[in-house]
């Protein structure tokens, strides 16, 4: 199936779904696929399409062009130099960020080209990341005398504080290889191999569960801005829950009659 523009979003965002798979790819390739606030909007409205459609299973968000993602749209930040633009574009920008974490389905960023700002961010928001060794990634609005706070948020979520702290104060960037060091990103592959790699990340988690899938990743968020103690109250009890789902049940008479599973969802 060929991508389509989404609709009313002209052909800003392009989406095209295959086998449970949906990838949504940023289409300002001469804007480096910049998060303009019209930009936001749209991946919004098309995130909670997604949230909504049992049909899809993954979601794979893509750049189109040379880069991923160059974060913010400056020019569109300086023709808008007013406090309540600014205040309404990162609660738009930040309203977006949490709905990838609030998604029921596994987001994977396919990374092929740069990723800088909330760019950046868009990575370390998604569940999982797959980049070619051409990527590179920055929180480089120090460079423009703009602390990159919004992407700091999701940075040091995935890295170690020092290591995030540093590229915020720097703006340096890192490539690929350290980018997985540091656990920004999972898998590193050879340009010419990255549709492949995603291709089978996806596959893998299609052949699961979805219902396992859907708790487990509501649970995996929960859990880490709790305690100790109060994560694995809600682990256990997540568990339980889907303990007694039929796919559960299924799952477990399939592995005990060595055959493979038929998932229904529920």
């Amino acid at each position: 199936m060929s991508a389509v523009p989404v609709p009313n979003a002209e052909s800003m965002l392009l989406r095209h779904d295959d086998g449970g798979v949906t990838t949504l790819t940023l289409n300002r390739p001469h804007q480096f696929n910049t998060l303009s606030y019209e930009m936001l909007e749209t991946l919004i409205a098309a995130v909670d399409e997604i949230a909504v459609d049992d049909s899809v299973r993954v979601v794979v968000l893509a750049g189109e062009g040379k880069a991923f993602c160059a974060g913010h749209d400056l020019k569109e930040m300086r023709g808008n130099h007013e406090l309540e633009f600014q205040q309404r574009l990162f609660r738009l920008c930040s309203k977006f960020m949490m709905k990838l974490t609030e998604l029921p389905q596994p987001v994977i960023a396919r990374v092929h080209g740069i990723a800088t700002a909330a760019g950046c961010q868009l990575v370390s928001m998604c569940d999982l990341a797959v980049a070619s060794d051409h990527a590179r990634f920055a929180v480089s609005g120090i460079n423009v005398g703009l602390f990159c706070a919004t992407p700091g948020v999701g940075l040091s979520r995935n890295m170690g504080r020092k290591q995030a702290f540093e590229m915020l104060v720097t703006g340096d960037f890192i490539d690929a290889h350290e980018a997985q060091r540091r656990g920004l990103v999972n898998r590193v592959v050879a340009l010419e191999e990255l549709d492949a790699e995603v291709a089978r990340l996806a596959a893998s988690i299609v052949a699961k569960s979805p219902v396992a899938i859907r708790m487990g990743k509501q649970m995996f968020y929960k859990q880490l801005e709790m305690g100790l103690d109060g994560a694995y109250q809600t682990a256990g009890e997540t568990m339980a829950c889907n303990a007694m789902c039929e796919d559960a049940a299924e799952g477990m008479d399939a592995f005990v009659a060595k055959r493979k599973p038929q998932w229904k969802g529920r």
